[in-house]
């Protein structure tokens, strides 16, 4: 479809107003892409539209702190019991007697007699 000076007129009018090149399409009966290729021949930039009178200001939502999985529910009462002592904890260590070199040497053989 060719385009004639009626359709161009309508086209330079309507891309002054700020309408995109798809409701220009849709008006004239032209493809999106045959009113931009046309936009671009005539030197026209296909730009953003221009802002809107009224933006609209949307609040952003605030995340909620996430809780620890172990913390996620509140603990009603303890479910393990207190441990036992231990028997032999409770004794007091004997300190290990101090070995002299010939008795370490003298494992130390024995050791690798044993090994092989």
């Amino acid at each position: 479809m060719s385009w004639d000076a009626k359709d161009v007129a309508l086209l330079k009018e309507l891309w002054a107003a700020g309408h995109s090149a798809g409701e220009i399409a849709s008006r004239l009966g032209h493809s999106r892409n045959a009113v931009s290729a046309k936009l671009k021949r005539m030197g026209h930039k296909r730009g953003h539209k221009p802002p809107t009178a009224n933006p609209r200001i949307v609040d952003v939502r605030t995340r909620k702190p996430t809780q620890v999985a172990a913390c996620a529910r509140p603990v009603e009462r303890v479910v393990s019991r207190p441990k036992k002592p231990n028997k032999a904890a409770a004794r007091p260590a004997v300190p290990a007697r101090e070995l002299t070199k010939r008795e370490l040497y003298a494992m130390l053989a024995n050791a690798v007699r044993n090994t092989g």
